[in-house]
């Protein structure tokens, strides 16, 4: 009967676990959905036949990480204030600081995360495609 209890318990705590780790989950997909906040600033044609220039501006809450995501296009990333980490796909991790910007090639998968205590912001400035949807694709 002992070995009984002791089964049920550990299936139980098994189940409590696999839920909060789909909870968890579930509260990352939500942090960057509602921590990171975009401004779109200039959508522009360029002189380049068939590509376009978007400048956006990206606020970042303290801890949240954009998903792991590539553009049809250039990126310059310029951070304006906070302390950002970039990692970009092949590469090792990059801390940026207010002031300091990055280049992101063309469809390479990346993250940007605010490791600072307070809002981090950047202005990312694409050179894109023309079109190519969406501007932000997600990656696994």
């Amino acid at each position: 009967m002992r070995c009984i209890h002791l089964f049920a318990t550990a299936a139980a705590i098994a189940a409590f676990s696999g839920l909060a780790q789909a909870g968890e989950a579930a509260q990352a997909n939500a942090s960057w959905k509602n921590g990171i906040h975009r401004t779109d600033l200039v959508k522009q044609d360029i002189r380049v036949h068939g590509h376009e220039v978007i400048q956006a501006r990206v606020d970042i809450d303290p801890g949240v990480a954009s998903p792991r995501h590539s553009h049809p296009g250039e990126e310059v990333a310029y951070v304006i204030s906070g302390t950002f980490e970039y990692q970009l796909a092949g590469r090792e991790p990059v801390i940026l600081k207010a002031g300091e910007s990055l280049f992101i090639p063309d469809g390479v998968p990346h993250v940007a995360k605010n490791i600072g205590n307070e809002p981090a912001s950047e202005l990312a400035t694409y050179t894109v495609r023309k079109g190519e949807e969406p501007l932000l694709k997600l990656e696994q």
